[in-house]
């Protein structure tokens, strides 16, 4: 009876063997989408000079024109194509842990050169927690850059609603930049 489990057990072990060598080969690696190398540069959208003061406020106005015809109470940014602040807004009643978050989405949509919610995506969506370890992100979308003749301005965030409700107000103020 000793010799039929030891032969099992051993059965079992050049079966578990086989199995986790086959996880290994190079051509499972290759299926890696992470691997994959790209012809051309993603987000590759080059910097311009920075956004006006006036022109920041207007993309601001536009989206707080937006949350209040739905509600929404929201902090809006937006940030110059260096990721300096140029003009904040907090509607009345907006929460205030938002007003951080407003800026940090603005800032990284400028320096990251796409919409936050890429991030949200790749995490979400695509588990690609390795966007997780990259300083100044932030996984949530509702940061838009402003791009104006093929360059980025600056960037707007908004916060205070859910991701949907950042993102469709920001979409609005970043329509006032062409």
């Amino acid at each position: 009876m000793r010799f039929h489990f030891l032969t099992l057990g051993l059965a079992v072990t050049g079966l578990c063997s086989s199995l986790s060598g086959e996880a290994q080969t190079p051509a499972a690696a290759a299926v890696n989408p992470l691997d994959a190398i790209p012809e051309n540069m993603p987000f590759d959208v080059p910097y311009g000079a920075p956004i006006s003061l006036d022109r920041a406020e207007a993309a601001i106005a536009a989206a707080v024109a937006e949350a209040k015809k739905h509600h929404w109470k929201l902090n809006v940014a937006v940030v110059d194509s260096g990721t300096n602040l140029v003009a904040f807004q907090r509607m009345d009643g907006a929460q205030l842990a938002s007003i951080a978050v407003s800026e940090h989405k603005a800032r990284a949509a400028a320096s990251f050169r796409r919409e936050t919610r890429v991030f949200e995506d790749a995490i979400q969506l695509k588990q690609n927690y390795y966007a997780l370890s990259l300083d100044g992100i932030i996984a949530s979308r509702g940061g838009i850059p402003l791009i104006e003749g093929g360059k980025i301005v600056g960037a707007i965030g908004c916060s205070g609603g859910t991701g949907s409700q950042d993102e469709a107000a920001c979409k609005v103020g970043a329509a006032t930049i062409k």
